[in-house]
């Protein structure tokens, strides 16, 4: 009996030392490792920077542009901009063609070209800073200002109809006024003031010192009086003994074609190259 009570005594130990070893085992288990805190994210003060500046490079539905932009550090993940430059201005109505034997260029019923001057002040404010790398500075802009286009006369339109003058000839429309190439008319050319303005998504990639940068955005110039980019007028039709345009009927009222425009958008993307100080 002594030697059985031994044996009982010795199993009950045994198991008492396995259940208190895997009790130990399941404790550590749950416990969690410390938090590893991550570096905070580089700025451009934290960099000893406080001034930007860039030459822009423009693509959108109007063609290309060029310009140029300072920015201003507010704070750790924020910019004031300002930026300005140049592009082109198109009519939504616009289509292109070119011979294939002369290889000219066309815009039929186009009256005048357009370029824009915007001048921007806006707010660049750097996103996810903590997730995303700072080689990678995604961030969100919006800026918007006063706006100056300059138009002058795509056709040289002697007669002041308002349009592009043809004579029938031989059962043909022959163009009796030339279309001015890009550097004739600009002596005919007028001012127009208005507003412009862009909100976009970008990343600025690389160092802060020398960072390029891609935007991808929607860029708009709004006119009130708008500007008249396409022809105003269109023949009623041509007479049949001249072969020359019938501009007014006999009431002495022209026939209105194109309206002047007012709001001009487009989507852009831009690419900057600059530098900090």
């Amino acid at each position: 009996m002594r030697k059985s009570t031994i044996i009982k005594f010795c199993a009950a130990f045994v198991i008492i030392l396995i259940l208190a070893s895997s009790g130990n085992t399941a404790f550590a288990q749950i416990q969690e490792p410390d938090v590893v805190k991550l570096p905070q994210p580089k700025t451009p003060l934290s960099e000893g920077y406080h001034n930007g500046w860039s030459v822009d490079v423009m693509l959108n539905n109007f063609g290309f542009g060029l310009g140029g932009s300072y920015k201003r550090v507010l704070g750790p993940y924020t910019e004031l901009t300002f930026s300005t430059g140049i592009t082109g201005i198109r009519d939504d109505t616009e289509q292109n063609f070119q011979s294939f034997i002369t290889g000219q260029q066309v815009i039929p019923n186009k009256y005048k070209r357009a370029f824009g001057f915007p001048f921007l002040l806006g707010i660049k404010h750097r996103i996810f800073a903590q997730q995303v790398a700072d080689n990678f500075r995604l961030f969100l802009s919006g800026s918007a200002g006063p706006a100056l286009a300059f138009t002058y006369p795509y056709l040289d339109d002697t007669d002041g109809n308002g349009f592009r003058t043809f004579q029938i000839q031989q059962g043909y429309l022959v163009p009796l006024e030339r279309v001015n190439d890009f550097f004739t008319g600009w002596k005919n050319g007028h001012s127009h003031w208005g507003v412009s303005g862009e909100l976009k998504i970008g990343a600025d990639i690389g160092s802060f010192k020398h960072p390029t940068t891609v935007e991808f955005g929607y860029f708009f110039y709004y006119f009130k009086p708008g500007l008249q980019i396409m022809e105003p007028y269109q023949p009623f039709g041509y007479d049949q003994q001249t072969g020359l345009p019938i501009a007014v009927n006999s009431n002495g009222q022209r026939d209105p074609f194109y309206d002047a425009q007012r709001y001009f958008g487009t989507p852009q993307i831009k690419i900057t190259f600059g530098g900090m100080w």
